[in-house]
């Protein structure tokens, strides 16, 4: 596909491979395949108002282990001791627990054998995920795959901060949405033809975030879209949105991720033949 960018391509020449390229495919295996990575999820369960029982999963089935009570965004465990549940080594009978604020910290992490459980924070919604480092999607992982690396899919491209407040409706793959502030939107072109792609702030790694779809999506790229973070625009407002970083959500792993989905208005109708492609059966 010929690709006519704003302000040009990178003069990286097509044999050519950025080690930042082949050092960030080790980081996101890990991200999949480590001990803590997305193939050890082996549940998700959401919490009420009230009591819920607690049922941990393993290879065996699910077995009870004492209740939650979640009061507001407040979540108070109790476990029998004799079970052998551990918080930083010690043996864990009742307390409330830390959620992960939607990754903003660190949560209270316990743990049952290999089993690691802790609560999140999606919005109003509190839950518990399970990880196993044991886990069958861990244990058979397979690899990983990308396009080839192509200096066309890095692109110059402007930052246009929002003049005004800008919203933006983000719904994720359980059904919920909620409202995101929007700093501004990247505009570049491809074959003469301009596009905008609106953008979210990531505060854990300070560049943005975009959420994107496109052309590729249910062929040979994950079906919902993909992530892509850019860095921060220099003193003219110039960006370079590099897709051969493109990647998969979580949700493109396992069913116990609650991943944000791409708003339409970020939907590219070409096919961008760069980046992470689909994995597995997902």
């Amino acid at each position: 596909m010929a690709l006519l960018v704003a302000g040009g391509c990178a003069s990286t020449g097509p044999s050519d491979v950025p080690t930042e390229w082949t050092d960030w495919q080790a980081k996101r295996r890990e991200s999949f395949a480590g001990t803590n990575g997305w193939a050890t999820v082996v549940g998700l369960q959401w919490l009420h108002e009230g009591t819920n029982a607690v049922e941990i999963p393993t290879t065996a089935g699910s077995k009870p282990a004492g209740i939650m009570i979640r009061s507001g965004g407040t979540v108070r465990y109790e476990v029998s001791p004799e079970l052998g549940v551990r918080h930083r080594g010690q043996v864990w009978s009742q307390g409330e627990l830390r959620s992960d604020q939607e990754g903003l910290v660190e949560p209270d992490v316990l743990q049952w054998g290999t089993v690691r459980f802790f609560v999140i924070a999606r919005g109003e919604r509190l839950g518990l995920r399970f990880k196993d480092p044991q886990a069958e999607a861990r244990r058979t992982f397979h690899g990983l795959s990308w396009f080839a690396y192509d200096p066309a899919w890095r692109m110059e491209g402007r930052f246009e901060p929002a003049s005004e407040p800008v919203w933006l409706t983000i719904a994720d793959v359980t059904g919920a949405s909620k409202q995101e502030r929007s700093p501004g939107r990247f505009r570049f072109a491809v074959s003469g033809v301009e596009y905008v792609l609106e953008t979210l702030w990531d505060e854990e790694t300070q560049d943005y975030f975009v959420l994107f779809r496109d052309a590729t999506a249910g062929q040979t790229t994950y079906g919902s879209g993909r992530f892509l973070h850019v860095a921060r625009e220099d003193a003219t407002g110039r960006v370079w949105i590099d897709f051969n970083f493109a990647y998969n959500p979580p949700c493109a792993f396992t069913p116990f991720a609650t991943c944000p989905i791409p708003p339409r208005r970020n939907w590219l109708p070409f096919p961008v033949t760069a980046g992470e492609r689909s994995y597995g059966g997902h």
